[in-house]
């Protein structure tokens, strides 16, 4: 696909469905002089809200605005094409694989997510994952540890594959065929956990397909036992799910809530990593940045990451994405562009998909480049915008 921006892309369409301005920005329900700005790259497409709202008014899917991510040398594609495989293979009951024992199987997922989590070797990840997927299914399809297998899948599924697809660029699709495996992976073990895993990772492809109720329906009926700090964390990330599908959905009085709870339990946990995910006081404040920023809420994002010490994530990734939402809202405030420009200098560094996959940010960083100046900063940006294929 040619490398164009969101802005680029959404006047093509525009364009090719002969809608004015005027009429688009109507529907989606922003300004005509705000749709102008974004199409001309002096504005940034800011959240999923406006993403879901231009894609409904122009009649085409969020992933049609945003593109597909842009590769490079080297990304793993090979390896995106042997994971659509390997799924196709799962999800129709005939893994193709090995039947091993559980203790190696489960050293194996281990390695795998760990390996995600630090966001160091995706090359090793994209590689391993495959044959691991079709091992894990043939394995429970022999009928041997039939419970602990349905668990290390699930996380498996919901930590690893659904992670390790989105940093690669892996389109919607593939992810959803991810997201369906491992819902019925979770409901054949039938626990509250295992379910709740599945829908926590669900909820996130929903969100980016724009499928805001369905995400909710699947959050509303979902209970989390909190009689575990384990199980209180889970409880934990699925409650700041809530908060995000409310804020894409515009529904701020809806927001709140749901983090003061997950803050509530994180204040009983600690700094946890329950089922890798991270769970505490500080994921909960990294939360409450990416839901201002969903808001619109520039300056409260900004307030928020101030007061953060993103370090202390157990994940590299989760790291990244700190730096990818402040240097966002920072990017929104004149005074500040070169420290956004920094910012997401800094998140490149810990794990470039996380920049380079990002369409949002790949926005704002589109815009910082236009309005640079020649100097050491401009560089910066320049060289990021190159790396993440925006046209220089």
């Amino acid at each position: 696909m040619e490398n164009v921006t969101i802005g680029q892309r959404l006047r093509q369409i525009r364009r090719a469905r002969r809608k004015s301005l005027r009429v688009i920005a109507g529907l989606a329900g922003i300004g005509k002089s705000t749709l102008s700005q974004i199409e001309r790259g002096e504005r940034a497409l800011d959240s999923r809200s406006e993403t879901v709202a231009l894609a409904n008014a122009l009649q085409i899917s969020p992933s049609e605005l945003v593109g597909e991510p842009v590769t490079a040398p080297g990304d793993g594609r090979p390896s995106v094409q042997a994971m659509r495989d390997a799924l196709l293979a799962a999800t129709h009951h005939r893994p193709g694989g090995q039947v091993l024992p559980v203790e190696a199987l489960r050293a194996r997922v281990t390695s795998t997510v760990a390996a995600h989590c630090r966001c160091d070797r995706d090359d090793y990840v994209g590689a391993a994952l495959p044959a691991l997927i079709r091992d894990l299914h043939s394995s429970i399809a022999a009928g041997r540890d039939v419970a602990e297998l349905l668990d290390l899948a699930v996380l498996l599924h919901t930590e690893a594959t659904l992670g390790w697809l989105r940093v690669a660029g892996a389109p919607l699709d593939l992810r959803s065929q991810a997201v369906l495996l491992a819902r019925e992976v979770a409901h054949e073990r039938g626990t509250p956990t295992a379910v709740g895993l599945a829908v926590w990772g669900g909820v996130h492809v929903l969100v980016t397909a724009g499928a805001l109720d369905l995400a909710q329906d699947e959050l509303d009926a979902m209970s989390v036992p909190t009689s575990s700090s384990e199980s209180m964390q889970l409880a934990g990330m699925l409650s700041m799910c809530k908060s995000l599908v409310a804020a894409a959905d515009k529904r701020s009085g809806d927001v709140n809530a749901p983090l003061d709870y997950a803050a509530e339990l994180a204040e009983r946990t600690g700094e946890g990593n329950a089922f890798w995910m991270g769970f505490g006081p500080t994921n909960v404040g990294c939360w409450r940045l990416h839901v201002a920023l969903e808001g619109g809420d520039h300056e409260r994002a900004i307030a928020v990451a101030e007061n953060l010490h993103p370090e202390v994530h157990p994940h590299r990734g989760s790291q990244a994405l700190y730096w990818v939402d402040y240097g966002r809202a920072l990017a929104k405030v004149r005074s500040r562009r070169d420290e956004a420009a920094l910012a997401l200098r800094r998140a490149e560094r810990i794990s470039p998909p996380y920049l380079h996959r990002d369409p949002l940010a790949r926005e704002a960083l589109g815009v910082l480049v236009a309005r640079s100046k020649q100097d050491a900063v401009a560089r910066e940006l320049r060289g990021m915008a190159y790396r993440v294929g925006l046209p220089v």
